[in-house]
């Protein structure tokens, strides 16, 4: 009869928290069972820490195996508690004297005892490193592990190196911290589009205050073009906003947008994707598209044809930042703070009012397809513009300079201007806040007034072109807003301009 214990790291939403594996070794019929509301990839394991053991010349005592995974009301997943469980065999059979108190314990084994990366390392890392303890992962996950400083962590490929390590007979390589390079990955420049100098002037307005964008226009107008150069218009991330992103991408397993670094991130799903896919969820609870799209942008092109569900289901991330998702056993968070920009056709056809006949568009058709997006989800747009096409002479024409450089200064400095006087973006003002930040003078309350009774804005649509009002305000140096400033906000209001 021996016990062994060990740490390793289980995985909620984006907190990795303690595990504590403890295998017992007893007499009777030989067994192997595991405990601690595993599931059904965690129960497995005990044929993957059999067949592992045995080919590393390390066959499974013939004794009644019990492994338990503390505490045993949280539900545990996935294959990260391989490793442990395999020491932990090892260690109880041979009574062998391991120092592994300060060290925590991760990988999945596959049956020739190789180490194969897991999922959510990076926030493991981090929750390892504020209990002051050493972490041993596979070598798959050391671009994650890369990431965080003052950590202690060890990369490993096989089973037989970790216990030879233990044993003291070789030094595993430890990983060095590494953070990306201050520099921004190539991106189109704005000038690429051709034309368009009220949608440029929009997008701008968009990136220097985290405004949300829906452009309207016929296909091939240049919609998608402007959204994906709004990604080379946001400033760099700063480096604790980049190493949320990269846990969100972490623990949703796509370790290739670590690449990214410091960009902030541009997601673009198709528009079948589900509402579980778009905010998150499922069986396993896992970020959405709105949390991978975290401190950067969701672009939804062709809106119309997106499920209603999966739209109306953005509607409380977008004021929240958040999304929750509750579970029996379990309530789950993921961080949702999101700029989205879409684009939609003016009618099915796509061809209304481009100034030739070839809409053929009934009525009743234009208003199903109109219809598709909620009142409630477009009220949330700050700006919504139309996308024209653009003329031979403008699509022949070249400026021949960068724009994207010189507008990406003028909106980090609306940025800073921003976040130093309110400690935010002015698309996350609250409603108090925005009407002290906007003072209008008569003119400009007269103006207002004007377009909420003509227009028949909502109080959020209200507030929304005053948010907008002072972006364009701090685009300018301005240290309030103007009636010019207030004028060209809710001229970006399409929607309501022509009902």
């Amino acid at each position: 009869m021996s016990l062994a214990r060990l740490i390793s790291r289980g995985q909620a939403g984006l907190t990795a928290f303690e595990v504590t594996v403890e295998v017992h070794l007893a007499g009777g019929l030989p067994g192997f069972a595991i405990t601690g509301l595993p599931t059904a990839a965690v129960r497995e394991s005990r044929d993957r820490v059999r067949a592992a053991l045995h080919t590393s010349g390390l066959p499974v005592p013939p004794s009644k195996i019990t492994a338990h995974l503390g505490p045993a009301d949280v539900r545990k997943d996935g294959g990260r508690f391989d490793l442990a469980i395999a020491l932990g065999v090892v260690k109880a059979d041979k009574k062998l004297n391991w120092k592994v108190d300060d060290i925590e314990f991760i990988g999945e084994l596959a049956l020739g005892g190789e180490l194969r990366p897991v999922t959510g390392a990076l926030p493991a890392v981090l929750a390892a490193r504020a209990a002051r303890r050493r972490v041993i992962l596979p070598a798959g996950n050391t671009d994650e592990a890369a990431l965080v400083e003052d950590a202690e962590v060890y990369r490993a490929s096989h089973l037989k190196e970790v216990i030879e390590f233990l044993h003291g007979n070789s030094r595993l390589q430890r990983i060095e911290p590494r953070k990306p390079p201050r520099k921004r990955l190539s991106a189109a420049d704005l000038s690429e589009v051709r034309g368009h100098a009220a949608a440029k002037r929009a997008l701008t307005v968009a990136a220097a205050g985290g405004h949300n964008l829906l452009m309207v226009g016929p296909p091939g107008s240049g919609k998608s073009m402007l959204a994906e150069r709004l990604r080379g218009l946001i400033p760099p991330l700063d480096w604790e906003d980049a190493l949320g992103v990269a846990s969100i991408a972490s623990v949703a397993g796509e370790r290739s947008a670590l690449a990214n670094g410091i960009d902030p991130p541009f997601r673009a799903p198709h528009h079948t994707t589900s509402a579980q896919a778009l905010v998150g969820g499922g069986a396993r609870p896992r970020p959405g598209e709105v949390s991978l799209a975290h401190r950067g942008v969701l672009f939804l092109d062709e809106l119309p044809e997106f499920n209603r569900m999966a739209l109306e289901a953005l509607r409380e991330p977008m004021e929240s930042g958040v999304v929750r998702i509750s579970r029996v056993r379990e309530q789950i968070s993921f961080p949702a703070e999101f700029q989205l920009v879409a684009a939609m056709n003016p009618c099915p056809c796509g061809y209304l009012g481009d100034g030739t006949d070839r809409c053929r568009c009934s009525l009743t058709r234009l208003q199903q397809y109109q219809g598709r997006v909620s009142g409630p989800l477009l009220d949330r747009f700050d700006l919504h513009i139309e996308v024209p096409q653009v003329s031979f002479a403008e699509l022949a024409s070249d400026s021949g300079r960068s724009e994207s450089a010189e507008l990406g200064e003028r909106i980090a400095a609306a940025r800073e201007r921003q976040l130093a006087r309110d400690g935010c973006l002015n698309a996350q003002l609250e409603d108090a806040a925005v009407w002290r930040a906007v003072p209008l003078d008569r003119d400009g309350l007269a103006l207002l007034k004007q377009a909420v009774s003509t227009w028949q804005l909502s109080a959020r649509g209200t507030v929304r072109v005053l948010r907008t009002a002072r972006t364009i305000a701090d685009l300018g140096g301005c240290e309030k807003p103007e009636f010019a400033h207030l004028a060209e906000a809710l001229q970006m209001r399409c929607l309501e301009r022509n009902r």
